[in-house]
C-alpha cells in the first residue's frame, strides 16, 4: 500500500481592499496556505486553503490579534502533515476521520480551552485535504470531479450551464457597490447581519441596525428585475454567523421584514443562533440554513429532523470536500437544499466550490443554480491570484449579467487535479513535532 513520505508547506498573506465585517467582527487579511504531499510511489498532490479564523472560532480571533490566531490555526495545520507522514494511504475521507479527533484534542491543550468548535480544525484542513484528493485522482481518477462524485456521491448528478454569483453585501458595502451588484446582474445578495455596532454586545443595538441595513438594501434592489428567480426580482440571503440570541429577536427581525414588503425576497436565512444553542424553527417563516453548526452527517440530521432546518450551506473550501460529501448526502436524505457558500477564496478554491455547486438541485425559488464568490469584491488583484490557476482565464470564472457560464470544458478540463506550479514555489519541508525536516 503507497504510503506518504513528504509533506510540505507554504503560506501567503493576503491583504484585502477594506475592512471585511462579519459576526461582530472585522478582517483585513487572510492567510492562504498551499500544502503538497508525496507518496513513497512518486505521486504527489497539492492543495490551497483559506484561514478564517473569525469565521471558524471568533474566540481564538477575539483571544489574539488577527496574525495571532492565524498562527494559531496554521499550526493545527503543521500538525496534520507531521501526523501524515508515514501513514498508509486510503481514501480522503477515511484519512480525514483518522486525524480529526486527534486535531481536536491537541487544539484544545494548545489553545486551553475545553471546547474548540470543528470548523476551526476542519478549516486547517481545507489544503490538505483537497492534496489527499489529488492524490486519490493521481491513483483512481480520471482528472474530472465527475469521477470523484460518481464513487464518493452518486446522488450529484447536476449539471447546470450556468451558475448564478452570489455576491456578499458586508457591514461596510457602500450604497454604491450594491447598486452597482444590481446593475451588473446580481439576483441573490448574501447579506451580513449580526452587527454589533456599539461593540458591547447589546442585542437591540443589533436588530435595529440589521432592520436598516435590510431596509435600505431592499429600497436599492426595488428597481431591478431579474429572469433567474420564481418572483421575477432579486432575492435576498440573510447570514446572521450564529449572531441572534434567541427566536424572540429574530422573529422581531423577520416580522419588520415582512412589514417593509421584504419578507417575501428572504430565499435564505443562515445560521441565526449560537452553535451550541440551536432553537426550532419549524414556525419560521423563511428557509433557515446551517453552516457552522453544521460539521457532519450527524450534524445535518439533527439540524433538520430536531428543529427543522431545510438548507445546509456547503463549503468544500471551508470544512473539506471530505466532510461536505457526508453533509450532502445526508442534506438529500433528509429533504434539505443545498448550496455553496464562499469563504472569500481564491479562483483556484472558487473552481472546486463550483465543481460542486454544478452538480447539485437547485434552491426552490431559484431558476439557475447559484454559488457565492466574493473573492472579487475583497481582493484587491484577483487577476493576479487568477493567473496562479491550472488554468489561468477561464471563461467560467467570469460573470456574464450575474452568471458564470459552465461548458463542457469546465466539466471535462477544469484543471482541479493538475499541479499547481506558482503556487508550490511557496512550498518548505514541514519540521516534525521534535524540531526535525522529516521529509522522506
Amino acid at each position: 500500500m503507497d504510503t506518504i513520505v513528504s509533506a510540505e508547506l507554504g503560506v501567503v498573506r493576503e491583504p484585502l481592499r477594506a475592512p471585511f465585517g462579519f459576526k461582530g467582527g472585522t478582517l483585513n487579511e487572510l492567510w492562504q496556505v498551499c500544502v503538497r504531499l508525496t507518496l513513497d510511489s512518486g505521486e504527489s498532490g497539492t492543495g490551497v486553503g483559506v484561514q478564517s479564523v473569525l469565521w471558524s472560532d471568533p474566540a481564538v480571533f477575539c483571544a489574539y490579534d488577527e496574525a495571532g490566531g492565524n498562527e494559531k490555526m496554521l499550526d493545527v495545520t503543521r500538525h496534520a502533515l507531521d501526523l501524515l507522514r508515514g501513514m498508509a494511504f486510503t481514501t480522503p475521507p477515511e484519512m480525514l476521520a483518522a486525524l480529526v479527533p486527534v486535531l481536536m484534542e491537541a487544539a484544545r491543550q494548545r489553545l486551553g480551552r475545553a471546547r474548540v468548535p470543528q470548523t476551526f480544525i476542519l478549516n486547517a484542513l481545507v489544503a490538505v485535504d483537497f492534496a489527499l484528493w489529488q492524490l486519490w485522482d493521481a491513483k483512481h481518477g480520471d482528472g474530472t470531479f465527475g469521477a470523484l462524485a460518481d464513487a464518493f456521491c452518486p446522488a450529484l448528478t447536476g449539471r447546470e450551464t450556468a451558475l448564478g454569483g452570489i455576491p456578499l453585501i458586508t457591514y461596510h458595502t457602500s450604497e454604491a457597490e450594491l447598486r452597482g451588484l444590481l446593475k451588473r446582474g446580481a439576483f441573490l445578495l448574501k447579506i451580513k447581519i449580526g452587527s454589533d455596532p456599539e461593540r458591547n454586545g447589546d442585542p437591540a443595538a443589533m436588530l435595529s441596525w440589521d432592520i436598516q441595513r435590510l431596509r435600505d438594501v431592499h429600497a436599492a434592489a426595488s428597481g431591478y428585475a431579474t429572469p433567474y428567480t420564481d418572483c421575477g426580482r432579486p432575492v435576498y440571503y440573510l447570514d446572521a454567523n450564529g449572531r441572534y440570541p434567541g427566536r424572540d429577536w429574530l422573529l422581531r427581525l423577520l416580522d419588520t421584514a415582512d412589514h417593509m414588503g421584504a419578507l417575501e425576497r428572504i430565499l435564505l436565512l443562515e445560521e441565526p443562533f449560537p452553535e451550541d444553542a440551536p432553537a426550532p424553527v419549524w414556525d419560521v417563516p423563511v428557509r433557515v440554513a446551517g453552516d457552522e453548526s453544521a460539521h457532519s452527517a450527524a450534524d445535518v440530521a439533527r439540524l433538520t429532523g430536531e428543529y427543522g432546518y431545510s438548507a445546509i450551506a456547503c463549503k468544500p473550501i471551508a470544512k473539506t470536500l471530505s466532510v461536505t460529501l457526508d453533509m450532502v448526502r445526508a442534506a438529500q436524505e433528509h429533504g434539505a437544499a443545498c448550496f455553496c457558500a464562499d469563504l472569500t477564496v481564491p479562483p483556484v478554491l472558487l473552481d472546486w466550490n463550483m465543481s460542486l455547486a454544478a452538480r447539485l438541485p437547485r434552491i426552490p425559488g431559484l431558476r439557475v443554480g447559484v454559488v457565492e464568490s466574493n473573492g472579487p469584491q475583497n481582493y484587491p488583484d484577483w487577476q493576479r491570484l487568477d493567473a496562479l490557476c491550472a488554468v489561468p482565464g477561464a471563461p467560467w470564472r467570469v460573470l456574464h449579467e450575474g452568471v458564470y457560464r459552465l461548458d463542457d470544458t469546465f466539466y471535462g478540463q477544469s484543471g482541479l487535479f493538475a499541479p499547481l506550479p506558482a503556487y508550490a514555489r511557496l512550498l518548505r519541508p514541514v519540521e516534525g513535532r521534535d524540531g526535525a525536516c522529516r521529509n522522506g
